[in-house]
């Protein structure tokens, strides 16, 4: 069952340049997809991609040129007043930076708080035993310790947990994850994906998660997007995706990963992307000025094709 449901989705910006014309920016260009409920959905891609615009998007922080986003069956774009109120209690996104998205003038108790205050109208006392459960759920413990602490007391991994709390709290049905663990040192990411994987299965919760780092995104993903300048070039089932890619730009985000062997450490890299090109093409595949296999035809725009069961690629190699 759909959860949330993307139908050809586009938001376009225009950008002024200075002593010069403004341009057009397809930030998202068309994308389609379906998230499952009670799954993980990865939108993948280097920064500038159109994944956090996305989100945006989906969240009616911003309103889309064209398309709709369907969340439990209602259009997002067209709620307004209590309907609006709803879906935001429902849908709760976790930033990317815990240093920038919690308030430093805060107490940890008043940040976590605030959703409840905003949406339930519960007293004080009712209000405070909550934040203290939803702080020992994400293993922020003494939580009456913690409660009474600023942000800036606290290590950047506990303040992602704090920023994991503020979007559980109000148990909504999604959460976006939007480069959830790429501020945080390396020893404690595995702890943080650990607690979002069991937070979804304890609650059902439907993610989507957005990262440029494919190594992981299989460790939390069921199904993966791979966006390039706004498109959508590669979908599917996760494995198939990363242990069978097909388009040429998703097979050189995995060759990029960093080799965890030591005896490959030095090993060399496959040259996937011209690098010698400035792209400038706004027509046909997007790829097609970095792509080691362009044709011809690729100045026309490719369609995504289901190659086979949940796997689908846009590029005319498979056409």
């Amino acid at each position: 069952m759909n959860i949330v449901e993307v139908k050809n989705l586009r938001k376009w910006f225009k950008v002024k340049r200075i002593l010069g014309k403004s341009v057009t920016i397809k930030a998202v260009d068309g994308i389609s997809f379906n998230i499952n409920k009670g799954e993980v959905f990865v939108l993948a891609g280097e920064s500038g991609s159109g994944k956090s615009t996305t989100a945006r998007l989906i969240l009616n922080a911003i309103k889309p040129d064209e398309g709709s986003i369907i969340f439990d069956g209602n259009d997002v774009t067209k709620l307004n007043g209590k309907e609006l109120k709803r879906f935001r209690r429902e849908a709760q996104m976790i930033h990317q930076d815990p240093y920038a998205s919690l308030d430093p003038r805060m107490k940890i108790m008043d940040i976590v708080r605030e959703p409840l205050s905003i949406h339930e109208k519960k007293n004080k006392k009712e209000e405070e035993e909550e934040v203290l459960k939803v702080l020992e759920e994400v293993k922020l413990e003494p939580a009456e310790e913690i409660a009474t602490r600023y942000p800036h007391m606290l290590s950047g991994g506990q303040r992602q947990r704090v920023a994991i709390a503020r979007a559980l709290i109000l148990r909504p049905k999604f959460i976006i994850a939007d480069e959830p663990v790429s501020m945080l040192d390396i020893s404690v990411r595995g702890e943080i994906l650990d607690l979002l994987r069991d937070l979804q299965m304890r609650y059902n919760m439907t993610y989507l998660y957005i990262t440029h780092d494919l190594s992981t995104a299989r460790y939390v993903g069921n199904e993966i997007a791979i966006m390039y300048k706004g498109k959508i070039v590669e979908m599917g089932d996760i494995d198939k995706v990363l242990l069978n890619p097909l388009h040429p730009y998703t097979k050189a985000l995995i060759e990029a990963i960093s080799e965890p062997d030591p005896e490959n450490l030095y090993r060399e890299k496959n040259i996937l992307i011209n690098k010698s090109i400035i792209e400038l093409n706004d027509y046909g595949c997007k790829f097609y000025q970095r792509c080691m296999h362009a044709m011809d035809r690729c100045k026309r725009e490719p369609n995504l094709v289901e190659i086979e069961d949940k796997h689908s690629v846009a590029c005319f190699l498979y056409s």
